[in-house]
């Protein structure tokens, strides 16, 4: 039996089965349809997706959806976090819905959009350089200055603005997606982003 024919035997037999019990039968995904992901409750959850890379097409949270810190990519999983909610789907394939209202597309740091021979992302040439940034932990609260720091990049704190005292680890930190800040911390930040 070729492997098509048991795969449709095995959703004959997994629609009957589910019909019998209430349950619905697994459906195989078109390869360019978008797959809606949702994280309920601004808890993390994982969405299984048919493709390497993925884009968000259409944002339909309040919540904002960066890539890289409330949804992006992991072992060939899609996640998202902090109530992100969006449709996605393979990244430059053609569009879905409004696109252009995606204010975390690559685009906006500047960045080429082109992939590279090994099937990654690969920056522009104006990518590596060194960034002043400014992060500021109004009022105690936790902050996110979202820039791209790219995989080889490090940040390091330039100037504390505040009275509070700028440790790194307790009242800021930073990882591949930006800078954080917390317990009244402002300070400047100088980016060395490093593809």
């Amino acid at each position: 039996m070729r492997a098509m024919d048991r795969w449709a035997g095995g959703i004959i037999v997994a629609g009957l089965v589910g019909g019998l019990l209430g349950v619905a039968p697994p459906v195989r995904a078109q390869s360019d349809a978008p797959v809606r992901c949702v994280s309920n409750d601004g808890h993390y959850a994982r969405c299984a997706v048919p493709w390497r890379h993925v884009e968000l097409y259409k944002q339909e949270s309040k919540a904002d959806c960066i890539r890289g810190q409330s949804w992006g990519m992991d072992d060939g999983t899609l996640w998202v976090d902090r109530g992100c909610r969006g449709l996605f789907g393979p990244a430059d394939r053609g569009g879905y819905g409004d696109r252009n209202d995606n204010r975390h597309d690559d685009d906006r740091h500047g960045r080429d959009r082109g992939y590279g021979d090994e099937g990654g992302w690969q920056p522009g040439p104006d990518w590596n350089r060194r960034i002043s940034l400014q992060c500021d932990s109004n009022k105690k609260k936790y902050q996110m200055c979202q820039v791209d720091v790219g995989r080889n990049g490090s940040v390091r704190l330039g100037r504390q603005l505040s009275d509070a005292r700028c440790t790194e680890g307790y009242s800021w930190g930073w990882n591949r997606a930006g800078v954080w800040v917390a317990h009244g911390c402002r300070g400047e930040f100088l980016v060395d982003r490093r593809w």
